[in-house]
């Protein structure tokens, strides 16, 4: 089988890569012409249909505003000529008032099929956004667990942010500004070469020639300034959400100074870039205002020697002033939008990177559905590092029989929680095999291995939603009977029906409003709703007393029966019953067995056993009341039993 890349993969191998602007147009054009959706396709040619005709109407308008002044400056020239007044009247009614009426019209028109344009399109648009939102969701949730821990949650939301906004804006300015502001400055163009002469036409092209080059290069220039200023943007959202996030660690080392100069410190960076930004948009506008007034001024100048000379009507001299107005609004426009949809497409390439990460841990082509016939687990000369510097298992082989309790117990860093991950499948192994009743887990589909398999984690997050949402999640279609039967058995029922609102208390964010104990018992209840056959416990009992740790051991316990279950422990009484009892060092086996057996060794299990028993020992000295010694001669024997490596003797 291939080797992951979770051997050598390195946090710069998780940066979301990217996309460039033409392969993000791509990406996105499918979601305006889907195959299989037929009233998607029609929406799209009905909004194109009213687009042209707003087109086509508001460049009519000018001539129509042409015609009107024409029949006005005739109307007065009769009435100075000295025509009779029925006769000044009529034709004034017959062109002028008539002409203005649909000068009138024609500007309610070109605004109406736009709104037409709009209203048919919305739907194509906020559908596509959707997709692509749900999309990029799920994909996020694909990703490997080494994704999530080396990106920071902060910038990984904001670029979904702003992608998602950026796949709204293009969708809509340049399906309905760019295409559109092409067929409008062609169709001016064409009308003064023909109305006008070619020169006419000549002075508007180079004028929008120059306009748009003049605005090109300076948006790109501003693209990577607003490029920099998002990504200090991004830095100083996730110091904040990573400071609110750890709230109260904030608070136990009284740092709320060094995190708001942390923060202030990383707005200074974006205001710097922000800035930037403001002036350099100035810069853009006064260089367009410049370009484009002085095409104004040419043409009309041009215009007014042909009036002068009777080429030319006065009609004809302000319909040119017209259309060199009604260019320069979408022109104008057309700094922003582009602006926009190069910030867009930056936008859009960064959440398209992220959707281009491939998955580390995939289901393989033929991968069926778990079956579970006993529940045996069995790791098979397994290797594994979560980098290639960082080896964690050593020729790890380990076999947990249907039914069994295997208690997995040792040092920090000695691999304990790794097996627990690698059964699961956050991670494949470097070589060897995970097999669950003689099926590798990388043969089998995700999503049948996780519904067979239940985890109660030492650190226990919740939802920001109530306390029956958070136990609910075990099993969604559960009832209420089952969910509070679940509560009793974790030992939390009886806590929560105190509480003003019960099971619809809201728990705050990551559970913040429980405490550690009331947080861990929600997770065992969660995972007691689930009813998987194989079960990891992973220092479930670590955030509780002594007595619930107790009440709650009986309840794991019998939840076991029938199960396989495998404990990762610290506290060596709670698993003395395990059916085997696994000493790991260094990512490798030296103990194996029941607790009677590895006690009779007298090895290395033996020998915390005694250590956390004289600790036990030691503790039962110390009045929980004041944290002292109960008498002087306790304290005493206390001192004298102490080794120097902060141990305990007998004494």
């Amino acid at each position: 089988m291939r080797k992951p890349p979770s051997a050598t993969a390195t946090k710069a191998e998780f940066d979301s890569r990217p996309a460039n602007g033409w392969a993000t147009i791509r990406r996105v054009a499918p979601y305006l012409w889907p195959e299989g959706e037929p009233w998607i396709k029609v929406r799209v040619l009905l909004a194109m249909l009213f687009l042209l005709a707003a087109k086509i109407v508001s460049v009519g308008v000018p001539y129509l505003y042409k015609k009107a002044v024409d029949a006005l400056g005739v109307a007065t020239g009769a009435a100075t000529t000295g025509a009779s007044a029925h006769d000044t009247l009529t034709w004034m009614g017959m062109g002028a008032v008539g002409l203005t009426i649909a000068y009138g019209l024609a500007r309610m028109g070109a605004t109406a099929f736009g709104e037409l344009r709009d209203a048919v399109f919305v739907r194509v648009g906020q559908r596509a956004l959707r997709k692509l939102a749900l999309e990029t969701f799920t994909h996020i949730h694909r990703l490997s667990l080494r994704y999530h821990i080396t990106r920071k949650t902060g910038g990984l939301s904001r670029i979904i942010e702003r992608g998602v906004k950026g796949v709204d804006f293009l969708l809509r300015f340049m399906l309905f500004s760019i295409g559109p502001l092409i067929l409008e400055l062609s169709l001016v163009a064409a009308i003064f070469a023909i109305y006008f002469g070619w020169q006419y036409m000549v002075v508007v092209l180079v004028t929008i020639a120059i306009y748009v080059t003049y605005t090109f290069k300076i948006t790109e220039w501003r693209v990577n300034i607003r490029r920099q200023m998002n990504e200090k943007d991004t830095d100083a959202n996730q110091k904040a959400i990573d400071s609110l996030l750890n709230f109260e660690t904030v608070k136990y080392f009284n740092a709320e100074a060094w995190e708001a100069a942390r923060y202030d410190k990383a707005m200074a960076s974006y205001e710097k870039f922000a800035v930037m930004t403001g002036q350099s948009l100035s810069m853009l506008n006064v260089g367009q205002n410049v370009i484009i007034t002085i095409g104004l001024i040419l043409v009309m100048v041009m215009s007014a020697i042909g009036v002068r000379a009777g080429q030319f009507t006065v009609g004809d001299f302000v319909m040119v002033n017209a259309y060199m107005m009604q260019i320069t609004l979408p022109l104008g426009f057309l700094g922003t939008v582009y602006r926009e949809i190069r910030q867009a497409l930056v936008d859009m390439g960064e959440m398209f990177g992220l959707l281009a990460q491939p998955a580390e841990v995939q289901d393989a082509p033929d991968a069926k559905p778990l079956v579970i016939t006993g529940g045996e687990i069995t790791f098979d000369h397994v290797d594994f590092g979560y980098d290639a510097n960082r080896q964690i298992l050593r020729d790890f082989t380990l076999t947990v029989k249907p039914g069994q309790r295997v208690a997995l117990v040792g040092h920090s860093g000695s691999g304990k929680s790794t097996i627990g991950r690698l059964l699961f499948r956050f991670y494949d192994v470097n070589r060897g095999a995970v097999r669950i009743d003689g099926q590798d887990v990388r043969s089998v589909t995700q999503s049948s291995l996780h519904s067979k398999i239940g985890v109660v984690p030492q650190d226990t997050v919740l939802f920001n939603d109530t306390i029956y949402y958070n136990i609910a999640y075990g099993r969604p279609d559960a009832s209420r009977a089952e969910i509070e039967d679940a509560a009793r058995a974790a030992k939390i029922h009886d806590f929560i029906v105190s509480l003003p609102e019960g099971y619809d208390t809201r728990v705050g964010e990551r559970g913040l409003k429980l405490s550690g104990g009331e947080k861990q018992r929600v997770g065992i209840a969660r995972t007691l709703l689930k009813n998987p056959p194989i079960l990891i416990l992973d220092e479930a009992t670590s955030a509780l007393d002594t007595q619930t740790e107790r009440d709650i051991q009986d309840s794991l316990n019998a939840m076991g029966q029938g199960r396989s279950v495998i404990v990762i422990a610290h506290r060596l009484s709670t698993i003395a019953d395990a059916d085997q009892i696994v000493v790991m060092e260094d990512g490798r086996i030296i103990e194996q067995g029941s607790h009677e057996s590895l006690m009779a060794r007298n090895g290395r299990y033996a020998a915390m056993w005694a250590a956390q028993s004289m600790d036990e020992e030691a503790a039962a000295y110390v009045s929980p009341a004041v944290n002292l010694p109960q008498s002087p001669e306790q304290e005493r024997k206390l001192v004298s039993a102490r080794r120097p490596d902060g141990g305990w003797d007998r004494y």
